[in-house]
């Protein structure tokens, strides 16, 4: 019966406003127009087949979707405390907000965080804080077989390939690098015009794809990649195994966002979704992988090499130390992307289900690197959820060199984290290529809060440690950073996690070690 009305009662009014336009008036057809078309639309609903809620409830169950479609704007605006939003809450989006426009990030009348609940995490204060230095340390990026090395930030811009974001955020975060003197990963989308534009360092990404330097097959192209690694912008080489969402996956980008422009850079055909292999073709054991990474620092005239990774079997990277030594050939960094980090479009069990979360997988890497002697060669960056400068120092608390940041630097240039990467329709013209769209993200003034907001985040993180009494980053140590294990119970990092001395590995592993470090074989990747 409610099916019957809904249809019957607007096409009963509309033909009651039709008569009148006939009879008295033409202007009552703007009355009865809109009546007739929603009775259409109510006929519409009831005889379809795609949708059962319609079908039951024309035209009523619309509502349904509309208010599903708006859901997350009123979940963010009205519903979420400042604490507690995902995938980052609204105390940290304020942050990013305030420091990229140069405004004050305190907040009054202290914490609204639950400092006795489960998990809650903080750093040490020293009686003794130290002053905080003028300029920010680098960290130098280049091991022993590396003859151009590079001084990196402690912060910097995370994997994000043109085409999951727009040419004018692109132009932005890189306009922003150059200003502040920090980097920018390219991601695995190819060295793009508009990462050249404005003059800022490059980290150039090699994805499995080897966009920017494959063959027709689509294989590695050793001739286009040495020349386009001779870039001056290009300053580092990351060779992407997996990443943090969606590890064992591979990159994918919508064919609607593939216009002439991103054909062209990536070298794939127009218009055709573009789908990553989860694997790479030009190695498929530890050792090739090591061999390969040895030969990328060759075709780049000696400029740093390294690999990024989302840690899943222990045994695995294990696998890939012993290759190292069985070579004598380490990549100069290694970027640890932890399952908490963000992607344009990657199906919801990759992201909650798969890979380590960045601390597991930070601590693994440096421990199994120092265990196996190799740490002093080797830096670690840590991507995945870094926005803070309470971040940065968590971090290389737990093992990182230095830090990368994606989301946070989207906030940086206005992503205001409506999460409609995967749509083309991106309100702010960050992760689209409509060009309507991506008019709305002004370079010139987006650069800049880029580069305060990095300024100030580092800036904070300097404060911080010399608050705990310390003079500079590698003075951090794990039990400078306590977790709450329960409500009476309090452990620092260094009691929760197994930490290896320098060669353990070699000389005799612990017994949490032993099996793995046993079974780990650099001629294959075991399971």
């Amino acid at each position: 019966m409610l099916r019957l009305s809904v249809v019957l009662v607007p096409a009963l009014i509309g033909a009651a406003l039709a008569v009148l336009a006939l009879l008295v008036s033409p202007w009552w057809w703007a009355a009865a127009g809109p009546v007739l078309a929603l009775a259409a639309l109510g006929v519409h609903d009831a005889f379809q087949r795609r949708h059962s809620v319609l079908r039951n409830y024309p035209l009523l169950g619309r509502l349904r979707y509309l208010l599903e479609s708006v859901r997350p704007e009123m979940q963010q605006y009205f519903v979420e405390r400042n604490y507690d939003g995902r995938p980052y809450d609204r105390d940290v989006r304020n942050i990013v907000y305030e420091r990229a426009k140069g405004t004050e990030d305190e907040a009054p009348f202290g914490s609204e965080r639950d400092m006795y609940g489960g998990g809650y995490e903080f750093l040490v204060p020293s009686m003794a804080p130290k002053p905080v230095p003028d300029e920010p340390p680098a960290v130098r990026i280049g091991g022993p077989d590396c003859t151009r090395p590079y001084d990196m930030a402690l912060l910097n811009v995370s994997a994000m390939s043109f085409g999951s974001l727009s040419g004018n955020a692109i132009l932005a975060l890189n306009r922003g690098a150059a200003l502040g003197g920090f980097a920018q990963d390219t991601g695995e989308g190819g060295l793009s015009e508009y990462h050249l534009r404005h003059g800022g360092d490059l980290v150039w990404e090699i994805g499995t794809g080897y966009f920017g330097c494959r063959t027709r097959d689509g294989d590695f192209d050793a001739r286009e990649f040495a020349d386009k690694a001779a870039h001056d912008q290009v300053k580092c080489v990351s060779l992407k195994l997996s990443q943090g969402a969606k590890p064992g996956l591979g990159g994918v980008l919508p064919g609607g966002k593939v216009n002439a422009e991103i054909a062209r850079v990536r070298e794939v055909p127009e218009g055709e979704t573009v789908v990553s292999p989860p694997y790479h073709r030009a190695f498929g054991t530890p050792r090739e992988l090591v061999g390969f990474l040895a030969r990328m620092r060759e075709l780049a005239d000696g400029k740093p090499v390294g690999f990024k990774l989302c840690v899943g079997s222990r045994q695995q990277f294990l696998a890939v130390c012993k290759a190292m030594r069985a070579e004598g050939v380490t990549p100069d960094f290694i970027i640890v992307d932890g399952a908490e980090g963000g992607t344009g479009a990657a199906p919801l069990e990759f992201a909650d289900h798969l890979g380590s979360p960045l601390t597991e997988g930070l601590i693994t890497v440096h421990s199994a690197l120092v265990g196996s002697g190799l740490r002093d060669r080797i830096k670690i960056g840590a991507s995945g959820k870094v926005a803070t400068g309470s971040d940065i120092v968590k971090r290389i608390a737990q093992g990182a060199d230095y830090t990368n940041a994606a989301r946070a630097m989207m906030f940086a240039v206005g992503c205001i984290q409506a999460q409609r990467c995967h749509t083309n329709r991106c309100p702010v013209g960050v992760t689209t290529q409509d060009p309507r769209r991506t008019r709305a993200l002004v370079v010139g003034d987006k650069s800049e809060r880029v580069h305060r907001y990095q300024r100030a985040t580092v800036r904070s993180a300097l404060q911080i440690m010399a608050a705990m009494g310390v003079r500079e980053p590698g003075e951090l140590r794990p039990h400078m950073l306590r977790s709450r294990v329960g409500p009476d119970t309090v452990r620092s990092y260094a009691e929760l996690y197994s930490w290896l001395e320098p060669g353990q590995l070699l000389d005799g592993p612990p017994e949490d070690w032993a099996a793995d470090w046993a079974a780990a074989d650099p001629d294959r990747f075991t399971v």
